[in-house]
């Protein structure tokens, strides 16, 4: 009876050092790595609604950027980690085997030492020592890199560096807001932070006291910090004077009109100092007749002979 007790509580102690063995500490690794943080200090909005600050032809290009003011500061980020081998119990049945050659090999490679004056490795002399006594202890597993795994131990930081960067970048695709009078337009921005303002086209064309507005008021927003800026734009008094008569002379039916009513409208509005009105008018008159050949023949040699100017067909040689 006390002989089988005994063998039963030799079986339960190897269990539990099975169940309970220890993992096997490896060597700390660490990682190292650059962390840079942007801090923002200012952050501003630019119009730049050309020169003069008067209008005194419908168009006008107006050019928005927004400005950033960044402190940036660089730090060296440097990250512990405790390695160790996972105990596996089921991995003692050929490592205590393993563990005894081990140790005998290593008696072997120190004698080889001695005599050859220190030139085994210590590969050799230690390291098959240190695997065969983890080999033969039953409640740890030798040394796995394969297997091995991690928890992070600590953290450092170490701040490098501090600077400020500048950026200055377009208000690309934007919206912007114009107020004309008593009306509220939304525009928007082009891919390069440009708004094209043109008095003679939409919204403006159809607000019907775009005459007598003498100023537009622009402004842009940011929703993210609410950063603003505001800028003026007058209308000249000329200009205002001229934005009715161009109007009828750009947007009334054309079609209905014959070839002499074409280039009065061409000469009215080049007469008027809208030049850039009269060309895009004179070529949108060359693309109606397109397929008139005569037609448009007529035009051409009317609007040379009648207002002196020479134009042409730019698709004649498609």
């Amino acid at each position: 009876m006390f002989r089988l007790n005994a063998v039963q509580t030799g079986a339960a102690l190897c269990g539990a050092l099975l169940l309970s063995g220890c993992a096997n500490q490896l060597g700390q690794r660490s990682e190292h790595e650059q962390r840079i943080e942007r801090k923002l200090l200012e952050h501003s909005l630019q119009i730049d609604v050309g020169e003069p600050p008067l209008l005194e032809l419908p168009q006008r290009r107006v050019r928005i950027l927004e400005q950033k003011t960044f402190e940036v500061t660089e730090f060296e980020v440097s990250r512990h980690y405790d390695r160790y081998t996972p105990y596996q119990g089921w991995r003692e049945l050929y490592e205590v085997p393993l563990g005894a050659g081990a140790v005998v090999a290593g008696v072997g490679a120190n004698v080889a030492n001695i005599v050859t004056f220190g030139s085994v490795p210590d590969s050799a002399t230690k390291g098959w020592f240190d695997y065969g006594f983890a080999g033969l202890n039953p409640a740890m597993n030798v040394e796995s890199h394969g297997r091995s795994q991690q928890n992070l131990a600590g953290t450092d930081e170490t701040q490098l560096a501090t600077r400020k960067e500048y950026s200055s970048l377009p208000w690309a695709d934007r919206p912007v807001s114009v107020i004309a009078g008593k009306q509220h337009h939304e525009l928007s921005t082009d891919s390069k932070g440009i708004l094209r303002l043109n008095l003679l086209d939409s919204p403006f064309a159809e607000q019907a006291n775009i005459s007598r507005v003498g100023k537009l008021q622009l402004s842009v927003s940011d929703p993210q910090d609410d950063t603003k800026a505001q800028a003026t734009l007058l209308v000249s008094r000329s200009l205002r004077g001229k934005l009715v008569e161009a109007h009828g002379l750009i947007f009334d039916d054309l079609e209905g009109d014959d070839v002499a009513q074409w280039v009065h409208r061409v000469k009215r509005l080049a007469d008027l100092g809208l030049e850039e009105e009269a060309s895009e008018l004179e070529q949108s008159l060359i693309e109606l007749t397109r397929n008139d050949p005569e037609l448009q023949q007529e035009f051409l040699q009317a609007l040379q002979k009648n207002a002196g100017r020479l134009a042409a067909d730019p698709g004649a040689n498609d």
